[in-house]
């Protein structure tokens, strides 16, 4: 176990944990709603710190981000727990989990390991991924500490449900983020996630505030989120922040407690980037579809820049980061 950060000490052993947007006051003995970060005789512990349940090298496509160093690769990783409860979550197996019943036979690998399997990946980033990193932020944190004097960046995959202060520790060393904005919806959040819309929306737009460079990512879930009016409300959101802010449309498949949902139809993703477009931003991408969506095009003159299928990309036409037609310098980090 690490003693946390970003906490305070209370009267009569309780503490109060100002890492999420949460901001669980926990007495002894008991979890915070992550469920991985206990209040021990009044001193508040990360019971996951070094105890990885997910490593992989990934495809940076995959997170999904396509504004950032493009057709690299990133070393990707996630302990246990999430401070969320979505009853679609695809990693549930990992992510809702209390750290009370533990695996012990789970292996230590510690940050200075971490980098070193980036490395000898040819990773460009380690992403800290598959469940939400904000509930093993220390650990996330000293990782990144060590790979950012190396020139290997950080990225969030994040359902942006930290608060101000993670935030702000985390900044000096966090690159790129992918954040999920699920809902437009407060009621939508409460009774799907166990959280709260206003904390997300903030979220994003300190990042971008901060220079993290930000791309969004909407599951549409049919009956739930797909709603010509909540699509457009994401769109003019993301749009107020910065038009040139990415946003992947995910279809939706059947998983843990939403086994009963029908997957999204493909005219639903095809029309959420309609309403994406007609709201001013200018990428709008689709994901968990074959066949189209997924390229990127220049905003300026039109022409093909990068041509993806799945994870891969085929075409790369920019140069330096900008257009190889027009030379106009397109939005991302290159």
């Amino acid at each position: 176990m690490k003693e946390a950060c970003l906490y305070e000490k209370l009267d009569f052993g309780r503490v109060h944990c100002h890492l999420c947007a949460h901001q669980c006051r926990i007495e002894p003995g008991k979890f915070g709603l992550c469920a991985v970060r206990q209040n021990i005789d009044g001193v508040l512990y990360s019971r996951v710190y070094g105890k990885p349940a997910a490593l992989h090298v990934d495809p940076i496509e995959k997170k999904p981000l396509y504004h950032f160093l493009p057709g690299s690769r990133s070393f990707s990783l996630a302990t246990r727990g999430c401070n969320f409860r979505c009853g679609f979550c695809q990693n549930w197996e990992i992510s809702q989990f209390s750290a009370a019943d533990e695996d012990p036979g789970l292996p230590t690998v510690s940050p200075q390991e971490i980098v070193r399997l980036a490395k000898r990946g040819a990773c460009a980033s380690i992403s800290y991924t598959y469940t939400e990193p904000t509930i093993f932020f220390e650990y996330a944190y000293d990782i990144a500490k060590l790979a950012k004097p190396q020139g290997i960046k950080n990225v969030f995959v994040t359902n942006g449900y930290m608060s101000r202060d993670c935030l702000a520790a985390a900044k000096d060393y966090l690159d790129a983020a992918n954040v999920d904005l699920k809902f437009f919806r407060q009621e939508s959040y409460r009774r799907v996630c166990a959280g709260s819309l206003q904390p997300v929306l903030d979220t994003i737009g300190l990042m971008h505030e901060f220079g993290v460079w930000v791309e969004v990512t909407t599951l549409i879930i049919p009956g739930e989120n797909d709603s010509d009016q909540e699509l457009a409300d994401i769109a003019g959101f993301i749009a107020g922040v910065n038009v040139n802010i990415p946003w992947h449309i995910s279809r939706f498949h059947p998983d843990y407690r939403f086994t009963e949902q029908s997957a999204t139809p493909v005219e639903t993703i095809k029309k959420a980037q309609q309403i994406g477009a007609a709201a001013g931003l200018k990428f709008v991408y689709a994901g968990n579809v074959s066949g189209f969506g997924s390229d990127t095009l220049c905003p300026s003159c039109g022409k093909l820049l990068i041509k993806r299928e799945g994870f891969s990309i085929l075409e790369n036409k920019l140069k330096d980061g900008a257009c190889g037609y027009c030379s106009k310098r397109l939005a991302g980090i290159f």
